[in-house]
């Protein structure tokens, strides 16, 4: 089955809970963030994540009880640094949401990466001041397979006009020595002369 096959039935209003691994990436991006609104926040499982690391949520809301984050003036209800939320991925929903939430505190949002390598995204982009990659996030609890697109944490502010910068996956450093023809050697920093 190819990455846009049809073979399966998408759920409605898109409701995927966000995996506690999706999260991850996103936690040492949040300087000075300290309360959020989360106007899309189906079960809350994505509010309990960020209070687990300190976040205080100040608003909650989604569709599914009566609070639609593109008419509902959420921001007269509470005071937060951040908007964060797991949006939903259909572009006539998104990108309304990308241009409302970033006028009212700066925004991060998940969705899939592939997004930003589209014309789509072009107006968009200016506004975006960081991506930081997920990859593939499983969606569904208790099964084997993750999602078939790679996913995303998109900063957005109405501020910023400088377009993203990009944040790869994060990486684990190795620190091995060095060989050279099959001998050690240890690496000196060249200033100092001290060995690394």
């Amino acid at each position: 089955m190819g990455k846009r096959s049809t073979g399966f039935v998408r759920r409605e209003r898109d409701f995927y809970e966000t995996p506690y691994s999706a999260v991850l990436p996103l936690i040492p991006h949040l300087h000075g963030v300290s309360t959020f609104a989360e106007p899309c926040a189906g079960n809350g499982a994505l509010v309990g994540h960020l209070q687990k690391h300190g976040l205080v949520c100040t608003y909650e809301g989604d569709i599914s009880y009566g609070y639609d984050a593109l008419s509902y003036r959420f921001e007269a209800d509470a005071v937060f640094d951040a908007i964060i939320s797991n949006v939903p991925w259909r572009r006539d929903l998104l990108h309304p949401m990308i241009t409302l939430f970033q006028r009212i505190a700066p925004t991060w949002m998940l969705f899939d990466s592939d997004w930003a390598y589209t014309k789509q995204a072009a107006p968009y982009l200016p506004h975006c001041s960081h991506i930081v990659a997920v990859g593939r996030v499983k969606w569904i609890e208790g099964t084997k397979h993750t999602g078939k697109d790679n996913a995303a944490w998109y900063r957005f502010h109405n501020q910023h006009v400088d377009g993203p910068r990009f944040i790869g996956p994060a990486v684990k450093e190795v620190h091995e020595p060095v060989r050279f023809r099959g001998t050690i050697r240890r690496r000196c920093d060249a200033h100092s002369g001290v060995r690394l």
